[in-house]
């Protein structure tokens, strides 16, 4: 095979990575959970306090977090007094930040601040509330189990329709389970056989869908955060791609099953009609 390189912004690169001797982290590393949490969106405005069965969609982010055994703890970061204050209402604990321009930026102010001892920190977005406990326990043991700076999720895409979407986003990795290139962009691309074709002749999709749940290294994190945006990252506007076009390896655990995340109305009347299904169920 031969070996696929990308480009690479290499400006303050040289002081972003930890030697290894400092990657190999034991089973007891502390691992930090922080949740990204802004009021505005331009899809569905406040949807992290939009309320189904008197919880909010931030409420139910911070639950199933705090349901998993792999985290000493779990912080709202937010700049957000409205959101701050729906947390701490609720018994969640929350850190206000200044306006950052991601998510990633945001957790790394208040890992700066308030997390000191940790060893890995774990971005789980507010707005999936379904995430699956298997899907945190593979993260983090992807982490235990590899010298990866950071890590994050992807699992197979089966319908012809999500490999051409640009809203979902593809990852491709090496033989060792790191990641090649993430993009909006149908990769792999098939040559000779359409999308349709490569899907019910392969036993194994070849394509993986991105899912957007990182950990990291504390101290790579905090070094990444001090980086430009690079030109990857631009074009696609996707922020994992600064890593990577910097040379930072990216460990990917593959998943069979993906949460829905809540981006539109229509995702959120989805989420609202599972739970009153569920708790409908609950008192047949």
């Amino acid at each position: 095979m031969l070996p696929v390189h990308v480009a690479a912004d290499r400006t303050q690169a040289s002081s972003l990575f930890l030697p290894d001797s400092s990657l190999f982290m034991d089973v007891n590393m502390s691992v930090i959970c922080v949740i990204p949490a802004r009021l505005q969106s331009s899809r569905l405005p406040g949807k992290l306090l939009l309320q189904v069965a008197g919880r909010s969609l931030i409420q139910y982010a911070w639950e199933a977090a705090t349901a998993c055994p792999e985290f000493d703890e779990v912080i709202v970061a937010t700049d957000s007094e409205e959101i701050a204050a729906a947390v701490r209402q609720f018994g969640g604990r929350a850190e206000l930040t200044g306006a950052h321009s991601s998510g990633t930026d945001r957790i790394a102010e208040v890992v700066r601040r308030c997390c000191p001892d940790a060893d890995v920190i774990v971005n789980l977005q507010g707005d999936e509330p379904e995430l699956r406990g298997e899907v945190v326990a593979a993260l983090v043991e992807q982490m235990r189990g590899s010298q990866a700076e950071m890590a994050t999720v992807a699992a197979p895409i089966r319908t012809a329709q999500a490999v051409r979407d640009p809203a979902c986003v593809k990852v491709i990795l090496d033989d060792n389970g790191n990641a090649i290139y993430f993009s909006r962009a149908a990769i792999p691309a098939c040559r000779d056989q359409t999308i349709e074709e490569v899907l019910e002749s392969a036993e194994q999709s070849p394509w993986l869908m991105h899912i957007g749940l990182y950990a990291f290294r504390r101290d790579f994190l905090l070094r990444l955060t001090e980086l430009p945006m690079s030109s990857l990252e631009q074009l696609e506007k996707l922020e994992q791609l600064r890593a990577l076009q910097s040379g930072a390896r990216i460990a990917v655990a593959v998943v069979q099953h993906s949460a829905a995340g809540i981006d539109t109305p229509e995702d959120f009347a989805a989420f609202e009609q599972r739970i009153l299904t569920k708790q409908t169920k609950r008192a047949a």
